[in-house]
């Protein structure tokens, strides 16, 4: 029942941080001035943001690696496994450069994101070959935690840098869209689970036994 809850909160901050990212997080006053999670980066780009519009583009990563790092945790490492480690691999794909941007003249802006979208191929790889053992079990939990806090709050900084800009430009006060709201809920429901994953197992292991004398 307790790894039941577990998987089900998992899911739900994986499905809360995928549709936030194809949700509005930048609510204009008109249908052409909103602006959903994938296509921050790319408007940004426009107003001097320099690399740190790549922090738009990580939720997808943050995912995609996030249930690289659940696969390794499951007893069972077969075709649901790697079908689930495909599957991330294609969301890392969200944050992928068009073909024209990374074969025109700028193309040094892009290759973060190439990079990022390699980590996560390179890591459904070797995700297969890796069986923690009983002292690395806890390992891919605080990588998943670790993850969830970076996909929580680069985002969310970055946004809250861009508003004033948004709104000047605009000539509106804006508020939150429903997809950071969502992102920030579906990371923080993994930061959670992986913690207290975490706590469980700590307080399971049970101290050597010491030999009387």
């Amino acid at each position: 029942m307790k790894e039941k809850r577990e998987q089900a909160v998992l899911l739900l901050g994986f499905t809360a941080i995928f549709t936030g990212y194809l949700s509005v997080w930048l609510p204009g006053p008109g249908a052409g001035l909103s602006f959903l999670g994938i296509e921050m980066g790319e408007w940004f780009k426009f107003l001097g943001l320099g690399a740190r519009r790549d922090l738009f583009y990580l939720p997808p990563i943050t995912l995609s690696l996030m249930l690289i790092m659940w696969t390794i945790t499951w007893p069972n490492q077969g075709w649901r496994a790697w079908m689930a480690r495909g599957v991330a691999v294609l969301i890392s794909l969200l944050a992928f450069p068009a073909i024209e941007d990374i074969t025109g003249t700028v193309r040094e802006q892009y290759v973060l994101r190439v990079v990022l979208v390699g980590v996560v191929i390179l890591a459904a790889l070797l995700s297969g070959f890796w069986s923690p053992s009983a002292k690395q079990k806890r390992l891919p939990w605080i990588l998943l935690a670790a993850l969830g806090i970076i996909g929580l709050l680069l985002p969310t900084w970055i946004y809250l840098v861009v508003r004033p800009f948004a709104s000047q430009i605009i000539g509106l006060s804006i508020g939150f869209g429903l997809g950071v709201w969502l992102s920030g809920m579906g990371h923080l429901l993994v930061i959670v689970a992986s913690l207290k994953h975490i706590s469980t197992t700590s307080h399971d292991v049970s101290p050597m036994p010491t030999q009387k004398t």
